[in-house]
């Protein structure tokens, strides 16, 4: 579930840290870099690293000083070589930064900021090495037998409950920072909307104007309309053949329907299909629907992965891929992902997947 957060959370953390204003310095080392070395200090945007700044090593360090361009402002120090490429989130604000980058893990301390967030970076990666470890036994050792695995998938699965809990105190305690706020921001969309909304409201307003910030509020807002319990939120899409159909078609006309948000290029979603076959062959003649909404953006891409994945419920898209309508109504930001709604509009369960589908679709057809 929300396991491959950590490991893939776990790289983007071996960049560390953000920003405020008035005079700073950096300094640091960068582990492999020689002397005359280029060092790079660097915005992020969605097209790339951009260079606000640039020093050589010397003497085995490099530094860095200026005045913060903005409050809170997230900035990356960066070293490329050959095969050796490190980078470090920092925020860049009044005081001494010292900055240690190496290829695992880098560290980042020396201001309020940025010693709360390598405080954060420390324990999770901690949890996080605790979690892989599990996993990897899990997943390698082939002498294990089924009950052994089932046991160290609980094993893991407490672990995950407990740092996410962890992760979520860590940040609740630090909103009125600025790496309090950007660590909401970051982690946030991982976490359930109920536990979510109540960090809002905690972040004190020069910070709540962060575009981040903004861009997470709107998502909870979405999801929160969109959660199990409340009412469905109608659209109109495209079948493959160009007809426009809205999702009310499909549940007005069966006790329970489930919105398949994927797409044909899409790995995850191409291994969870079968699953979603056969609950639809398992409980079709009870009155289960499937309403298929592609992320597609290609036309015969599509046509093609419905007949690959034997897909044989109804299919309606766009072509806008991640900027889908249908899936902006329900906060989809990853797939496959999935909304069951019952006949009367109530949205009965969101997410499902494999053994937990088929045993809720048991429990609704009993």
């Amino acid at each position: 579930m929300k396991r491959l957060v950590w490991f893939a959370a776990a790289g983007v953390m071996a960049l560390a840290a953000c920003q405020e204003k008035a005079g700073y310095t950096i300094k640091g080392t960068a582990e492999g870099a020689a002397d005359g070395d280029t060092v790079y200090l660097q915005d992020r945007t969605e097209d790339g690293f951009v260079a606000l700044d640039s020093t050589v090593v010397k003497n085995g360090t490099f530094e860095f000083t200026g005045t913060p361009d903005s409050v809170a402002a997230v900035r990356y120090v960066t070293y490329m070589k050959g095969d050796n490429h490190m980078a470090a989130m920092l925020f860049v604000e009044p005081g001494t930064v010292t900055v240690n980058m190496n290829p695992e893990a880098s560290h980042v301390s020396g201001t309020v900021n940025n010693d709360a967030l390598q405080g954060f970076m420390d324990e999770f990666q901690s949890i996080n090495k605790e979690m892989k470890s599990v996993y990897e036994k899990m997943t390698t050792d082939s002498t294990l037998t089924v009950a052994q695995k089932d046991s160290l998938a609980k094993v893991l699965d407490e672990k995950e409950e407990a740092g996410s809990s962890r992760v979520l105190e860590i940040i609740s305690n630090n909103l009125d920072k600025a790496a309090g706020v950007e660590l909401l921001c970051m982690f946030g969309s991982s976490f359930e909307v109920a536990d979510v909304q109540p960090l809002l409201a905690k972040v004190p307003a020069p910070l709540a104007s962060k575009p981040d910030f903004v861009r997470l509020k709107e998502y909870v807002e979405t999801v929160a309309k969109t959660s199990e319990g409340q009412k469905y939120i109608d659209f109109a899409l495209d079948t493959p053949e160009g007809k426009e159909v809205r999702l009310s078609d499909y549940v007005s006309r069966n006790k329970y329907t489930l919105v398949d948000f994927w797409a044909s290029w899409c790995g995850p979603c191409r291994m969870e299909m079968p699953n979603v076959v056969a609950a639809y062959a398992k409980y079709k003649a009870k009155g289960f629907g499937v309403v298929g909404v592609s992320l597609d953006s290609n036309l015969e891409s599509w046509k093609k992965g419905i007949a690959d994945l034997k897909i044989t419920w109804p299919q309606m898209s766009d072509l806008k891929g991640w900027q889908s309508e249908g899936a902006k109504l329900y906060g989809v930001r990853s797939i496959p992902s999935t909304v069951l709604i019952a006949q009367d509009g109530t949205i009965v369960a969101r997410n499902l997947r494999g053994e937990e589908m088929d045993a809720k679709l048991a429990e609704l057809f009993k």
